[in-house]
């Protein structure tokens, strides 16, 4: 059904009276033609279809036929333990996405309850959402803005409009200008005219992007999809495949059906996907220490994987606290200390020059309506930023409050505002506005202008002219029209936040491009980055409305290791920079803290909401939210995350590993056809993958980040890649299945078993305990070997791990009970071993601790031998 036009959208339209506005009759017809004003809202996917998809994908499908074949081959023990498994992985994934953001219907968050207009000749208060094309709105300070409206009256009239457009300055709109729906007054008064309501606004179009822009699978959740699919796919041809061998060499088909279960069984790491989920949650709780909240837990591994981090200015790298930091007088230069808005502080400079920044001071002061006020434990701005910087400077100088007798206030024309105190007509504005009207205390003061500008600082001039006559409105707007002296030119300025440019250095190190993206000028941009380090000496500059149309030539642009600054960013730019450098194969992460911003966030990689500065729909719309905004809790979410993705490799290793010891006993009594005895039952190899492997696994989670973690780019390599097959499937795995498979063999030799001949059904439990024994504890030196890809378990710290230690204690009483207590080793077909067999177990210690040393040698040597001879 087509949506309803705004009437004010159509031409002809009768305008309203804007001293009566609507008649309540008129406003009811409209409201019925064009619908309330509220935002499109879309139709999440039931919760029971999000769990349903967990339960029967590929990798939860084939244990399923797995769970029905052992259901059918009468073995309800392993049917019901297959089925568990798939619950608890379904559970979990369905969990994660159940949390999935809604950040369009955030967005009505941020529409107002009610709002003033004129009706029958009659100033009313209506609910925002019964607004309607045409209403007459009166807007005062502190009111936020429920639909977009063309000015009719203005006075004084301030607007925060960050949300939509990243400025971090208000904005002065005049009559017959625009202001938009979400946006609120600082300061001053308006009458202004409906223009359009509901999906018409600009909120709405921002809605409407936020809710088309696709969020990217992260790369753990590509690859992770890949390699179940392919242990899946692999799992399912060799249980069949060797099935058949088995009937083929003789054997019955329940004993070859309980074969391929088996083998399917032990090569699927059933315990993979829950751990990977649980190591990610550990990772966000590390995170959350750290002052970053993860909102989507698959973030915690992409981060790690960031190579291109789009960062807003304002509050991430500045601290969001507008301040006079510097200013030429007329006598000299002045340099102003403090912190934030707090009154406290110094000036420096000339006594003359100070005395003349006290008087510029007090005429700036009394110009704007903010303040800089106390509360709770800190000092923050009331109004205006500027307002309260300026405020701030005036405490500094030692002026106070001043009391004033007369004020203009603000206007968009003049780009000024004016003051009368103790006789003085005072005017404070742009400089090009004020030096117009001056004709003294000029010298110098255009270079320095352009010096203090250059600097990327926002410069404020303030002049004086004594009163004509006694202090009214008129008689300040005839003082300040002309012939008027300049006092001083204050230099404001953002700085930055302590530990921002050590942050950005430790960036480099690990190979990541940085590109600041701002709403405020390219100038001011520029000068920040370079003081903190941002930009390079071949950094990029420029500003958005010089973009490349093409985004293959936008990446390349803002891909340079000097990183890059844009200035004047646009929601849509936003939106396409992400696109681009996602195309161009980088892992993107990208900040907000506006409305305008959500679409973006959605975009990239990683979205990165301010949790202090940030509105509802950013932090709604990200995947991680930045409890004190700060830059640098981006770095160390990266280095988590980055530390995330190697505790996933040690782990999967670590699953690999065991999963070769589980196969080999299977295809020894296959290619055996039965003369040799199946070394482990299915439900050991169910104990072996969730019993004894899942809190080692998890501990690997929790090894903290090294010092190679920020070092170069290394992390783009797959999670799972052929250095890691190599280890676990042709070194480590095959020492845990040799020793295991010689310890089952030697037991049963010992107890009195020829080749062929069916072994003595307690002889053969105590030779399976064994080679459970085996791989139990030849997994537990596994795991200490896993703490490293590049040291052997000699150079890493016992204590370094204090979790794997306590696992390792777990896993030693696991085994103890499920070999030791009688009704359990019936059920699992294993026994205590015999001493014998607890000497092999012993061995497998140092047999796989050495044979992984050597191997890291040997890797070693190779690597730098290549590196000698050039070839790396």
């Amino acid at each position: 059904m087509n949506q309803p036009r705004n009437s004010a959208n159509r031409p002809g339209t009768d305008r309203p009276d804007i001293g009566r506005g609507l008649s309540t009759d008129e406003a009811r017809r409209r409201l019925e033609r064009d619908g309330r004003n509220e935002l499109p809202q879309s139709t999440p996917k039931p919760p029971w279809r999000l769990l349903l998809a967990q339960m029967t994908h590929l990798f939860a499908g084939m244990l399923w036929v797995a769970a029905l074949l052992a259901l059918l081959a009468r073995m309800p023990v392993l049917a019901a333990a297959i089925a568990v498994i798939v619950v608890l992985n379904g559970v979990f994934a369905f969990l994660q996405e159940y949390r999935a953001d809604q950040a369009a219907q955030k967005l009505r968050s941020l529409m107002p309850a009610t709002a003033r207009v004129r009706r029958d000749g009659a100033v009313t208060t209506v609910d925002a959402a019964e607004l309607v094309p045409g209403d007459v709105v009166l807007l005062s300070a502190g009111d936020r803005i429920g639909a977009d409206l063309t000015l009719a009256d203005v006075d004084g009239l301030g607007i925060d409009a960050s949300v939509l457009t990243g400025e971090s300055v208000p904005e002065h709109p005049g009559r017959g200008d625009t202001v938009h729906s979400g946006t609120y007054a600082v300061e001053g008064d308006a009458v202004g005219v409906v223009s359009a309501t509901g999906s018409h606004t600009s909120f709405a179009n921002i809605a409407s992007l936020t809710e088309h822009a696709s969020r990217p699978q992260s790369p753990l959740t590509v690859q992770l999809h890949r390699l179940v699919r392919s242990i899946a796919v692999l799992a399912l041809c060799i249980g069949v495949g060797l099935a058949a061998v088995a009937l083929l060499l003789g054997t019955s088909v329940t004993q070859a059906l309980v074969f391929g279960i088996g083998v399917t069984v032990a090569l699927v790491p059933e315990g993979l996907l829950p751990t990977v989920t649980l190591s990610l949650a550990h990772g966000a709780q590390r995170m959350a220490s750290r002052h970053a909240l993860v909102r989507r837990l698959e973030a915690v591994e992409t981060l790690g994987a960031t190579t291109f981090v789009c960062t807003d200015k304002t509050g991430t790298l500045t601290r969001n606290q507008m301040a006079v930091s510097q200013a030429w007088t007329t006598a000299g230069p002045v340099t102003v200390e403090g912190d934030g808005y707090d009154h406290a502080g110094t000036v420096h400079g000339d006594p003359d020059a100070v005395s003349v920044l006290a008087a510029a001071a007090t005429g700036a002061a009394a110009c704007v309506v903010g303040r800089a006020v106390h509360h709770g434990d800190s000092w923050i701005a009331e109004g205006d930023p500027l307002d309260a910087a300026l405020d701030a400077l005036a405490w500094r100088a030692g002026v106070g409050n001043p009391s004033v007798d007369a004020r203009l206030p603000f206007t968009r024309k003049t780009m000024s505002s004016a003051a009368a105190v103790d006789g003085v007509g005072y005017l404070l504005g742009a400089p090009e506005a004020v030096l117009a009207r001056c004709t003294r205390g000029l010298d110098g003061s255009h270079a320095e202008l352009d010096t203090l500008a250059s600097q990327g600082q926002r410069v404020m001039a303030v002049a004086r002219r004594p009163l004509t006559a006694d202090p009214s409105t008129q008689t300040l707007q005839d003082t300040v029209s002309g012939d008027m002296e300049l006092l001083a030119l204050l230099a404001v300025a953002d700085p930055p936040r302590e530990g921002v440019a050590e942050a950005i250095e430790v960036c480099r190190d690990a190979d990541i491009r940085i590109a600041m993206v701002t709403g405020d000028s390219t100038r001011t941009g520029e000068a920040v980055a370079r003081k903190i380090g941002l930009l390079g000496d071949k950094g990029v500059v420029v500003d958005s409305s010089d973009l490349p149309k093409d985004d293959a030539a936008l990446a390349n642009l803002l891909d340079s290791p000097d990183g890059a600054v844009i200035g004047r960013v646009q929601p849509a730019d936003k939106l396409r920079i992400a696109r681009a450098m996602r195309s161009h194969g980088h892992v993107v992460a990208m900040t907000g803290d506006g409305v305008n911003d959500a679409a973006a966030l959605r975009e990239a990689d990683v979205g990165v909401a301010m949790g202090k500065s940030g509105s509802d729909v950013a932090r709604s719309a990200a995947d991680l939210v930045l409890l004190d905004d700060h830059f640098a809790t981006i770095v160390d979410a990266i280095e988590l995350g980055r530390s995330t993705f190697a505790n996933i490799r040690r782990f999967l290793t670590y699953h690999l590993t065991d999963n070769v010891a589980e196969l080999v006993p299977f295809v020894a009594w296959a290619l055996s056809a039965g003369s040799l005895p199946l070394a482990l039952g299915v439900l050991q190899v169910l104990a072996l993958d969730i019993g004894t492997d899942m809190l080692p696994a998890l501990a690997l989670g929790d090894e903290p980040p090294d010092k190679r973690t920020m070092r170069g780019r290394s992390r783009l390599r797959a999670i799972v890649d052929g250095r890691l097959l190599r280890r676990a499937l042709l070194v480590l795995g095959p020492t845990e299945a040799a020793v295991s498979m010689v310890a089952f063999v030697v037991v049963l030799l010992l107890g009195g078993w020829r080749w062929g001949e069916s072994a003595d059904p307690v002889v053969l439990a105590t030779a399976s305990g064994s080679a459970f024994a085996v791989i139990v504890l030849g997994q537990m030196a596994n795991a200490f070997a896993c703490r490293s890809e590049e040291d052997p378990v000699w150079r890493t710290a016992l204590t370094g791990n204090r979790p794997l230690l306590a696992a390792i204690a777990v896993e030693c009483v696991f085994l103890t009970v499920i070999l030791g207590v009688p009704w359990l080793a019936d059920l699992f077909g294993g026994r205590w071993p015999s001493w014998e067999g607890w000497l092999f177990a012993v061995f497998a210690v140092p047999a796989v601790i050495l044979v992984d040393a050597a191997y890291k040698a040997r890797r070693r040597a190779r690597a730098e031998h290549e590196y000698a001879a050039g070839t790396r």
